[in-house]
């Protein structure tokens, strides 16, 4: 248990099959509603109904089912953003790292520009500009992954560039892009995985956030923000309704953390001497 994150895996996993088979699983449709059903409590309650294992919300639609395929969106945003953010976070990285001088100077400000700019305030502003949808909600965290992976590896590859085997590659006419593809890639790929591995929490967080917000994926598509955030006004009469959407949250990120720290573990030399 202490060598392998046996727990955390088992989440991620139940959180795939979750998202793949979601029309399998559900027991309900997630967006059908019934004002019969309204705020029915969970199956073990002694006032439910029974139809509902964990209840349903205010507008009598099956959370469970709506958690099932929230979790589809949230593995969907989650890996199309984090892949978008990973590939540009690399190569300007690999780009300022190994060319220098003006080239770097000019990404380290891009980045600074990046990092000082309040997230939650530019993804409101691009909302309202261009619309909510999925798409939008996508490209707007897709810029918030982007800097950190190209930090890592602009420091790496400032290493890497000065190694024998780099300059050998350099002297026997290698070209640039082989240089950079076929040598330096090499040694920034284990920080690439890790630092892809620990932005899944934080993806699915701010995707939520937005979510509970407004300015995510529209209604009625379930996710996990908009499902607390629907919930809000029922803790005191109907708590299943924001209390297991975001216990899911809770579960997903806190599961994706502890991977990414077992992966930074694995892959750090000095770490796994420990």
């Amino acid at each position: 248990m202490r060598r392998w994150p046996i727990i955390p895996v088992f989440i991620l996993i139940l959180l795939v099959v979750a998202a793949i088979f979601a029309p399998l699983l559900a027991p309900h449709n997630p967006v059908r509603n019934s004002l019969f059903d309204r705020n029915d409590e969970p199956a073990w309650h002694p006032d439910s109904s029974g139809k509902f294992i964990l209840g349903a919300d205010p507008m009598g639609r099956d959370v469970l089912s709506r958690i099932i395929y929230g979790a589809r969106v949230s593995l969907m945003v989650a890996a199309i953003a984090i892949a978008m953010g990973i590939i540009v976070g690399t190569a300007l990285g690999l780009i300022a790292g190994y060319f220098g001088g003006y080239v770097d100077e000019i990404v380290v400000r891009i980045m600074d520009v990046n990092a000082a700019m309040p997230f939650l305030l530019l993804a409101l502003i691009v909302v309202m500009v261009f619309g909510a949808s999925l798409s939008v909600l996508m490209g707007v965290l897709a810029l918030s992954t982007w800097a950190g992976p190209a930090r890592l590896v602009r420091g790496q590859t400032l290493q890497i560039k000065t190694f024998d085997y780099v300059s050998l590659a350099q002297i026997a006419g290698a070209s640039t892009f082989r240089i950079l593809y076929k040598h330096v890639f090499p040694g920034v790929m284990n920080t690439v995985v890790v630092a892809a591995t620990l932005s899944v929490g934080s993806v699915i967080l701010s995707e939520a956030i937005l979510s509970f917000l407004g300015a995510g994926v529209p209604p009625p598509t379930p996710t996990w923000g908009s499902m607390v955030s629907d919930g809000r006004d029922y803790l005191g009469s109907a708590w299943w309704v924001a209390f297991f959407p975001g216990m899911a949250i809770f579960l997903t990120v806190l599961a994706c953390n502890f991977i990414g720290d077992w992966l930074r573990d694995r892959f750090d030399p000095r770490l796994r001497q420990l």
